[in-house]
Protein backbone atom coordinates (compact mmCIF):
# COMPACT_ATOMS: atom_id res chain seq x y z
CA UNK A 1 0.00 0.00 0.00
CA UNK A 2 1.31 3.52 -1.16
CA UNK A 3 2.24 6.04 1.65
CA UNK A 4 1.71 9.73 1.29
CA UNK A 5 4.49 12.27 1.27
CA UNK A 6 4.45 15.99 1.30
CA UNK A 7 7.47 18.52 0.97
CA UNK A 8 8.50 20.65 4.05
CA UNK A 9 5.54 23.24 2.74
CA UNK A 10 3.32 21.19 2.45
CA UNK A 11 2.12 21.37 -0.93
CA UNK A 12 3.81 18.95 -2.86
CA UNK A 13 2.35 15.06 -2.45
CA UNK A 14 3.69 11.85 -3.75
CA UNK A 15 2.58 8.53 -2.91
CA UNK A 16 5.58 6.32 -2.92
CA UNK A 17 5.36 2.06 -2.20
CA UNK A 18 7.92 2.02 -0.28
CA UNK A 19 10.14 4.28 2.62
CA UNK A 20 13.32 3.15 3.63
CA UNK A 21 15.39 4.90 6.01
CA UNK A 22 19.05 4.62 5.05
CA UNK A 23 21.49 4.37 7.82
CA UNK A 24 24.71 3.39 5.40
CA UNK A 25 25.55 3.14 2.57
CA UNK A 26 24.59 -0.69 2.52
CA UNK A 27 21.38 0.26 2.74
CA UNK A 28 21.17 2.20 -0.34
CA UNK A 29 23.20 -0.60 -2.14
CA UNK A 30 20.70 -2.69 -0.76
CA UNK A 31 17.44 -0.93 -2.18
CA UNK A 32 19.25 -0.30 -5.85
CA UNK A 33 19.99 -3.89 -6.44
CA UNK A 34 16.80 -5.57 -4.49
CA UNK A 35 13.95 -4.12 -7.91
CA UNK A 36 11.22 -6.56 -6.16
CA UNK A 37 11.26 -5.31 -3.03
CA UNK A 38 12.20 -1.78 -3.76
CA UNK A 39 10.17 -0.70 -7.14
CA UNK A 40 11.54 2.21 -8.96
CA UNK A 41 11.55 5.46 -9.31
CA UNK A 42 13.84 5.47 -6.79
CA UNK A 43 14.78 9.11 -5.23
CA UNK A 44 16.70 9.81 -1.96
CA UNK A 45 15.12 13.53 0.06
CA UNK A 46 16.47 15.15 3.18
CA UNK A 47 14.96 18.04 4.36
CA UNK A 48 12.20 17.69 1.27
CA UNK A 49 12.64 21.43 1.43
CA UNK A 50 12.23 21.64 -2.84
CA UNK A 51 9.33 23.41 -4.10
CA UNK A 52 8.94 21.29 -6.88
CA UNK A 53 8.08 17.55 -7.51
CA UNK A 54 12.12 16.62 -8.26
CA UNK A 55 11.98 14.48 -5.04
CA UNK A 56 8.67 12.55 -5.72
CA UNK A 57 8.75 8.98 -6.03
CA UNK A 58 4.96 8.07 -7.16
CA UNK A 59 4.36 4.42 -6.86
CA UNK A 60 8.27 3.83 -6.29
CA UNK A 61 10.77 3.69 -3.29
CA UNK A 62 11.37 6.86 -1.26
CA UNK A 63 15.09 7.30 0.40
CA UNK A 64 15.19 9.33 3.83
CA UNK A 65 18.90 9.89 3.94
CA UNK A 66 19.04 9.51 7.96
CA UNK A 67 23.33 9.25 7.47
CA UNK A 68 24.67 12.66 8.90
CA UNK A 69 28.17 12.09 10.14
CA UNK A 70 30.86 14.44 9.94
CA UNK A 71 34.24 11.96 9.04
CA UNK A 72 36.49 14.73 8.49
CA UNK A 73 37.37 17.94 9.25
CA UNK A 74 40.92 19.29 7.67
CA UNK A 75 42.28 22.49 7.13
CA UNK A 76 40.35 23.56 4.14
CA UNK A 77 38.34 20.53 3.62
CA UNK A 78 34.85 18.88 5.01
CA UNK A 79 34.12 15.29 4.29
CA UNK A 80 30.69 14.39 5.61
CA UNK A 81 27.59 11.83 4.81
CA UNK A 82 24.97 13.01 2.39
CA UNK A 83 22.42 13.46 5.16
CA UNK A 84 24.29 16.24 7.80
CA UNK A 85 22.19 19.26 7.50
CA UNK A 86 23.88 23.07 6.67
CA UNK A 87 22.84 23.68 9.78
CA UNK A 88 25.00 21.50 12.10
CA UNK A 89 27.53 21.55 9.64
CA UNK A 90 28.34 25.17 9.70
CA UNK A 91 28.00 25.11 13.51
CA UNK A 92 30.87 22.46 13.46
CA UNK A 93 32.47 24.31 11.38
CA UNK A 94 32.69 27.61 13.69
CA UNK A 95 33.98 25.40 16.51
CA UNK A 96 37.17 25.05 14.48
CA UNK A 97 37.37 28.32 13.40
CA UNK A 98 36.38 27.12 9.57
CA UNK A 99 33.64 28.30 7.66
CA UNK A 100 31.50 27.42 4.13
CA UNK A 101 32.10 29.53 1.49
CA UNK A 102 28.34 30.00 0.82
CA UNK A 103 26.03 30.15 4.11
CA UNK A 104 23.28 29.31 2.34
CA UNK A 105 19.44 30.73 4.33
CA UNK A 106 17.67 27.15 4.38
CA UNK A 107 19.72 25.52 7.18
CA UNK A 108 17.75 21.93 6.38
CA UNK A 109 19.85 21.37 3.00
CA UNK A 110 21.38 18.33 3.35
CA UNK A 111 25.14 17.69 1.90
CA UNK A 112 24.28 15.17 -0.62
CA UNK A 113 21.05 18.30 -2.17
CA UNK A 114 23.88 20.58 -1.97
CA UNK A 115 26.35 18.70 -3.94
CA UNK A 116 23.76 17.75 -6.85
CA UNK A 117 20.94 20.32 -6.48
CA UNK A 118 20.33 23.99 -7.14
CA UNK A 119 21.00 26.28 -4.47
CA UNK A 120 21.73 29.75 -4.38
CA UNK A 121 23.19 32.72 -2.32
CA UNK A 122 24.56 36.25 -3.67
CA UNK A 123 27.74 36.00 -4.24
CA UNK A 124 30.88 37.37 -2.91
CA UNK A 125 33.45 39.05 -5.06
CA UNK A 126 35.60 36.22 -6.41
CA UNK A 127 33.13 34.17 -5.12
CA UNK A 128 30.59 31.86 -6.15
CA UNK A 129 26.54 31.54 -5.22
CA UNK A 130 26.12 28.11 -5.67
CA UNK A 131 26.91 25.68 -2.86
CA UNK A 132 27.82 22.70 -5.05
CA UNK A 133 30.37 24.86 -7.02
CA UNK A 134 32.41 24.22 -3.70
CA UNK A 135 32.16 20.33 -3.63
CA UNK A 136 35.51 18.84 -4.39
CA UNK A 137 34.47 14.96 -4.56
CA UNK A 138 31.37 12.87 -3.88
CA UNK A 139 30.10 9.30 -3.70
CA UNK A 140 27.43 7.59 -5.10
CA UNK A 141 25.62 4.44 -5.26
CA UNK A 142 24.40 3.71 -8.53
CA UNK A 143 21.68 2.29 -10.25
CA UNK A 144 23.06 -1.18 -10.46
CA UNK A 145 24.43 -1.19 -6.99
CA UNK A 146 28.15 -0.04 -7.67
CA UNK A 147 29.37 2.47 -6.01
CA UNK A 148 31.28 5.49 -8.05
CA UNK A 149 33.75 8.13 -6.43
CA UNK A 150 33.46 11.58 -8.64
CA UNK A 151 36.22 14.88 -7.83
CA UNK A 152 37.50 17.92 -9.22
CA UNK A 153 40.13 15.37 -10.80
CA UNK A 154 37.15 14.29 -13.60
CA UNK A 155 36.30 18.11 -14.60
CA UNK A 156 33.61 17.22 -17.18
CA UNK A 157 32.39 14.48 -14.90
CA UNK A 158 31.79 16.75 -12.21
CA UNK A 159 30.42 18.70 -13.76
CA UNK A 160 27.58 16.97 -14.72
CA UNK A 161 27.06 15.97 -11.11
CA UNK A 162 26.75 19.03 -9.61
CA UNK A 163 23.35 19.12 -11.63
CA UNK A 164 22.47 15.57 -11.37
CA UNK A 165 19.55 15.60 -9.08
CA UNK A 166 20.34 11.79 -7.69
CA UNK A 167 19.61 11.05 -11.58
CA UNK A 168 22.99 9.28 -11.57
CA UNK A 169 22.84 7.86 -8.48
CA UNK A 170 22.36 8.22 -4.46
CA UNK A 171 24.55 10.47 -3.58
CA UNK A 172 25.92 9.17 0.55
CA UNK A 173 29.11 11.22 0.76
CA UNK A 174 30.29 14.98 0.23
CA UNK A 175 33.29 16.76 0.04
CA UNK A 176 33.63 20.21 0.44
CA UNK A 177 36.37 22.89 0.83
CA UNK A 178 35.69 25.78 3.27
CA UNK A 179 37.72 28.66 4.09
CA UNK A 180 38.80 30.29 7.57
CA UNK A 181 36.11 31.53 9.63
CA UNK A 182 36.08 35.59 8.64
CA UNK A 183 34.12 38.15 10.13
CA UNK A 184 31.11 39.23 7.95
CA UNK A 185 29.84 42.97 7.63
CA UNK A 186 26.68 44.02 6.78
CA UNK A 187 24.33 46.48 6.20
CA UNK A 188 21.27 47.82 4.40
CA UNK A 189 19.85 50.51 2.06
CA UNK A 190 16.98 51.43 0.26
CA UNK A 191 16.21 52.88 -3.26
CA UNK A 192 13.38 53.76 -5.46
CA UNK A 193 13.57 51.60 -8.99
CA UNK A 194 14.68 54.84 -10.41
CA UNK A 195 17.81 55.74 -7.88
CA UNK A 196 18.54 52.01 -8.40
CA UNK A 197 18.53 52.56 -12.51
CA UNK A 198 20.88 55.97 -11.50
CA UNK A 199 23.07 54.01 -9.06
CA UNK A 200 23.54 50.47 -9.76
CA UNK A 201 27.18 51.12 -11.50
CA UNK A 202 28.10 53.14 -8.11
CA UNK A 203 26.86 50.05 -6.04
CA UNK A 204 28.45 47.88 -7.86
CA UNK A 205 31.90 49.24 -7.42
CA UNK A 206 31.55 48.93 -3.53
CA UNK A 207 32.18 45.41 -4.46
CA UNK A 208 30.49 43.70 -2.15
CA UNK A 209 27.91 40.88 -1.75
CA UNK A 210 23.98 41.99 -3.05
CA UNK A 211 20.78 40.30 -1.88
CA UNK A 212 17.78 42.55 -3.01
CA UNK A 213 14.26 42.66 -1.14
CA UNK A 214 11.75 43.44 -3.95
CA UNK A 215 8.21 45.96 -3.16
CA UNK A 216 6.78 46.28 -6.42
CA UNK A 217 3.63 47.96 -4.94
CA UNK A 218 6.25 50.72 -3.09
CA UNK A 219 8.34 50.72 -6.03
CA UNK A 220 11.02 50.13 -3.63
CA UNK A 221 13.92 47.70 -3.32
CA UNK A 222 16.03 47.45 -0.58
CA UNK A 223 19.60 45.89 -0.99
CA UNK A 224 21.48 43.69 1.47
CA UNK A 225 25.28 44.52 1.44
CA UNK A 226 27.96 41.95 2.74
CA UNK A 227 31.63 42.35 2.70
CA UNK A 228 34.80 40.28 4.39
CA UNK A 229 36.08 42.56 6.84
CA UNK A 230 39.35 40.81 9.12
CA UNK A 231 39.99 44.47 10.68
CA UNK A 232 36.83 44.22 12.67
CA UNK A 233 37.20 44.24 16.37
CA UNK A 234 35.51 43.36 19.46
CA UNK A 235 33.03 40.37 19.94
CA UNK A 236 30.62 39.45 16.73
CA UNK A 237 27.56 40.53 17.13
CA UNK A 238 24.98 37.55 17.18
CA UNK A 239 21.80 39.09 17.17
CA UNK A 240 21.45 40.44 13.86
CA UNK A 241 21.06 37.70 11.75
CA UNK A 242 19.08 36.13 14.70
CA UNK A 243 16.16 39.54 14.45
CA UNK A 244 16.13 38.73 10.83
CA UNK A 245 16.21 35.11 11.05
CA UNK A 246 12.72 35.05 13.09
CA UNK A 247 11.17 38.07 11.53
CA UNK A 248 11.69 35.92 7.83
CA UNK A 249 10.93 32.50 9.18
CA UNK A 250 7.93 32.59 11.91
CA UNK A 251 6.50 36.38 12.47
CA UNK A 252 6.30 37.00 8.75
CA UNK A 253 4.41 33.81 7.29
CA UNK A 254 2.23 33.74 10.92
CA UNK A 255 1.15 37.08 10.25
CA UNK A 256 -0.02 36.68 6.84
CA UNK A 257 -1.47 33.75 6.99
CA UNK A 258 -3.40 35.09 9.72
CA UNK A 259 -4.08 38.03 7.95
CA UNK A 260 -5.38 35.80 4.84
CA UNK A 261 -7.72 33.91 7.75
CA UNK A 262 -9.05 36.55 9.50
CA UNK A 263 -9.40 39.29 6.97
CA UNK A 264 -11.29 39.20 4.18
CA UNK A 265 -11.32 42.73 2.53
CA UNK A 266 -8.12 42.17 0.05
CA UNK A 267 -7.58 45.98 0.60
CA UNK A 268 -7.36 46.12 4.49
CA UNK A 269 -5.59 42.45 4.21
CA UNK A 270 -2.98 43.99 1.93
CA UNK A 271 -2.52 47.31 3.49
CA UNK A 272 -1.32 45.41 6.52
CA UNK A 273 0.82 43.67 4.59
CA UNK A 274 2.21 46.72 3.51
CA UNK A 275 2.87 48.04 6.67
CA UNK A 276 4.24 45.11 8.03
CA UNK A 277 7.13 45.45 4.58
CA UNK A 278 7.81 48.88 6.17
CA UNK A 279 8.42 47.63 9.59
CA UNK A 280 10.45 44.70 7.84
CA UNK A 281 12.54 47.75 5.61
CA UNK A 282 12.83 49.78 8.88
CA UNK A 283 14.25 46.86 11.18
CA UNK A 284 16.70 45.73 8.15
CA UNK A 285 17.86 49.40 8.02
CA UNK A 286 18.24 49.67 11.93
CA UNK A 287 19.03 46.70 13.90
CA UNK A 288 20.58 44.16 10.46
CA UNK A 289 23.61 45.89 10.64
CA UNK A 290 27.19 45.42 12.17
CA UNK A 291 30.82 45.41 11.22
CA UNK A 292 31.39 42.12 12.58
CA UNK A 293 28.75 39.15 12.10
CA UNK A 294 29.54 35.36 11.84
CA UNK A 295 28.90 33.86 8.71
CA UNK A 296 27.10 30.94 10.13
CA UNK A 297 24.23 33.12 11.39
CA UNK A 298 22.79 33.54 8.06
CA UNK A 299 21.53 30.13 8.07
CA UNK A 300 18.14 29.71 9.85
CA UNK A 301 17.42 26.29 12.12
CA UNK A 302 14.16 25.57 10.45
CA UNK A 303 11.50 22.90 12.16
CA UNK A 304 11.20 19.26 10.77
CA UNK A 305 7.96 20.79 8.62
CA UNK A 306 6.47 24.12 7.60
CA UNK A 307 3.50 24.14 9.79
CA UNK A 308 2.02 27.53 10.99
CA UNK A 309 5.40 29.46 9.94
CA UNK A 310 5.73 27.89 6.57
CA UNK A 311 6.12 29.45 3.39
CA UNK A 312 6.39 28.59 -0.61
CA UNK A 313 8.88 30.19 -2.92
CA UNK A 314 9.49 30.32 -6.64
CA UNK A 315 12.81 31.24 -8.22
CA UNK A 316 13.96 32.86 -11.92
CA UNK A 317 17.67 34.03 -12.78
CA UNK A 318 18.17 37.08 -15.08
CA UNK A 319 21.28 38.21 -16.85
CA UNK A 320 22.66 41.16 -15.05
CA UNK A 321 23.20 43.50 -17.68
CA UNK A 322 19.48 42.97 -18.80
CA UNK A 323 18.04 43.01 -14.92
CA UNK A 324 16.99 46.63 -14.52
CA UNK A 325 14.73 46.65 -17.48
CA UNK A 326 13.21 43.22 -16.27
CA UNK A 327 12.76 44.41 -12.92
CA UNK A 328 10.50 47.46 -14.24
CA UNK A 329 8.87 45.29 -15.93
CA UNK A 330 8.25 42.72 -13.55
CA UNK A 331 6.88 45.65 -10.94
CA UNK A 332 4.56 46.51 -14.01
CA UNK A 333 3.42 43.13 -14.36
CA UNK A 334 2.37 42.03 -10.61
CA UNK A 335 0.90 45.43 -10.44
CA UNK A 336 -1.22 44.73 -13.25
CA UNK A 337 -1.58 41.44 -12.54
CA UNK A 338 -2.80 42.48 -9.10
CA UNK A 339 -5.32 44.65 -10.91
CA UNK A 340 -7.11 42.51 -12.99
CA UNK A 341 -7.06 39.68 -10.71
CA UNK A 342 -7.40 40.75 -6.99
CA UNK A 343 -4.23 38.57 -6.07
CA UNK A 344 -0.93 39.34 -5.00
CA UNK A 345 2.13 37.22 -3.62
CA UNK A 346 1.89 38.26 0.59
CA UNK A 347 5.19 38.09 1.82
CA UNK A 348 8.39 39.75 0.04
CA UNK A 349 9.63 39.03 -3.01
CA UNK A 350 13.74 38.48 -2.70
CA UNK A 351 16.51 38.48 -5.42
CA UNK A 352 20.35 37.72 -4.97
CA UNK A 353 23.48 38.83 -7.45
CA UNK A 354 25.13 35.59 -8.48
CA UNK A 355 28.53 35.61 -9.77
CA UNK A 356 28.75 33.86 -13.47
CA UNK A 357 29.46 29.52 -12.86
CA UNK A 358 29.99 26.85 -15.24
CA UNK A 359 30.98 24.34 -12.40
CA UNK A 360 27.63 22.81 -12.89
CA UNK A 361 26.43 22.00 -16.79
CA UNK A 362 22.72 23.13 -15.70
CA UNK A 363 23.91 26.22 -13.16
CA UNK A 364 21.58 29.38 -14.16
CA UNK A 365 24.63 31.78 -13.96
CA UNK A 366 26.55 29.22 -16.19
CA UNK A 367 26.75 32.75 -19.34
CA UNK A 368 27.45 35.28 -17.20
CA UNK A 369 26.02 36.79 -13.38
CA UNK A 370 22.49 37.33 -12.89
CA UNK A 371 19.83 38.52 -10.09
CA UNK A 372 17.22 36.30 -9.35
CA UNK A 373 13.50 37.71 -8.45
CA UNK A 374 11.66 35.20 -6.06
CA UNK A 375 8.10 35.31 -5.29
CA UNK A 376 7.66 34.00 -1.43
CA UNK A 377 4.21 33.27 0.02
CA UNK A 378 2.33 31.24 2.45
CA UNK A 379 0.25 29.94 -1.14
CA UNK A 380 -2.62 32.43 -0.23
CA UNK A 381 -5.62 31.83 -2.89
CA UNK A 382 -4.73 32.22 -6.05
CA UNK A 383 -1.22 31.54 -5.82
CA UNK A 384 -0.99 28.67 -8.27
CA UNK A 385 -2.31 30.92 -11.19
CA UNK A 386 0.01 33.95 -10.30
CA UNK A 387 2.53 31.62 -10.63
CA UNK A 388 1.74 30.17 -13.86
CA UNK A 389 1.55 33.59 -15.13
CA UNK A 390 4.87 34.67 -13.66
CA UNK A 391 6.69 31.78 -15.37
CA UNK A 392 5.65 32.88 -18.38
CA UNK A 393 6.41 36.53 -17.39
CA UNK A 394 9.77 34.92 -17.26
CA UNK A 395 10.11 32.65 -19.83
CA UNK A 396 9.02 35.39 -21.70
CA UNK A 397 12.06 38.17 -20.53
CA UNK A 398 15.10 35.20 -20.89
CA UNK A 399 15.00 33.58 -17.30
CA UNK A 400 16.00 30.74 -16.00
CA UNK A 401 14.34 28.37 -13.69
CA UNK A 402 15.58 25.89 -11.26
CA UNK A 403 14.21 22.22 -11.45
CA UNK A 404 13.73 21.83 -7.75
CA UNK A 405 13.07 25.85 -6.68
CA UNK A 406 10.76 26.63 -9.53
CA UNK A 407 7.47 25.21 -9.25
CA UNK A 408 4.70 24.71 -11.99
CA UNK A 409 7.98 25.29 -14.88
CA UNK A 410 7.20 23.26 -18.30
CA UNK A 411 9.57 21.58 -20.36
CA UNK A 412 9.32 23.88 -22.56
CA UNK A 413 10.03 26.65 -20.55
CA UNK A 414 12.99 24.47 -19.35
CA UNK A 415 14.38 23.69 -22.67
CA UNK A 416 14.14 27.69 -23.56
CA UNK A 417 16.46 28.38 -20.38
CA UNK A 418 18.82 25.51 -20.93
CA UNK A 419 18.92 24.51 -24.65
CA UNK A 420 21.72 22.13 -25.55
CA UNK A 421 23.23 21.83 -22.15
CA UNK A 422 19.96 19.88 -21.36
CA UNK A 423 20.08 17.95 -23.92
CA UNK A 424 23.96 17.22 -22.81
CA UNK A 425 22.32 16.18 -19.32
CA UNK A 426 19.68 14.40 -20.42
CA UNK A 427 21.83 12.15 -22.56
CA UNK A 428 24.51 11.90 -19.89
CA UNK A 429 21.88 10.51 -17.43
CA UNK A 430 20.87 7.54 -19.64
CA UNK A 431 24.68 6.43 -19.61
CA UNK A 432 24.21 6.02 -16.03
CA UNK A 433 20.79 4.94 -15.42
CA UNK A 434 19.87 3.48 -18.96
CA UNK A 435 16.81 1.39 -17.50
CA UNK A 436 15.39 5.02 -15.62
CA UNK A 437 15.82 3.36 -12.17
CA UNK A 438 16.13 6.48 -10.59
CA UNK A 439 13.82 8.76 -13.29
CA UNK A 440 10.45 9.91 -11.51
CA UNK A 441 7.33 11.15 -13.62
CA UNK A 442 8.99 15.17 -13.03
CA UNK A 443 11.97 14.52 -14.86
CA UNK A 444 10.86 12.27 -17.14
CA UNK A 445 8.50 15.01 -18.84
CA UNK A 446 11.41 17.70 -18.69
CA UNK A 447 14.25 15.76 -20.16
CA UNK A 448 12.14 13.66 -22.45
Amino acid sequence: MSETVKNWFGDVVSHPAVIVDAQSVNDIVAIMTNRDKYPSPVRAVGSNHSTTPCGTAEGGTLIRMKMSRILSVGGDTLMVEAGATDFDLAKALEDKGLQFFVNTEIGGLTAGSAACAGTKDASFPGEFGHVGSYVTGMKLVQPSGSLLEITDAQPELMQKARSSYGLFGIVYEVTFRVRPLIPTAVYHQTFTLDELATRMPELKARNESMMFYFFPFKNLITIEFRRYNPGAKGKPNRHAWAIRNYLWAVTGPRIVRENEANIPDPVTRYALVDNFNDLWRFNLETIVKSDNTVSRDQIIHYPPSGADSGYTFSLYAFAEEKFLQVLSEFYQFTREYYDRTGYRSNMIYVGYLIAQDQHSLLSYSFDGPVITIDPVSTANPGWDQYIDAYNEFCDAHGGAPLFNQSPRITKAQVQHAYGQRLKTFSDARKTFDPDDRLLNGYFRDMLS
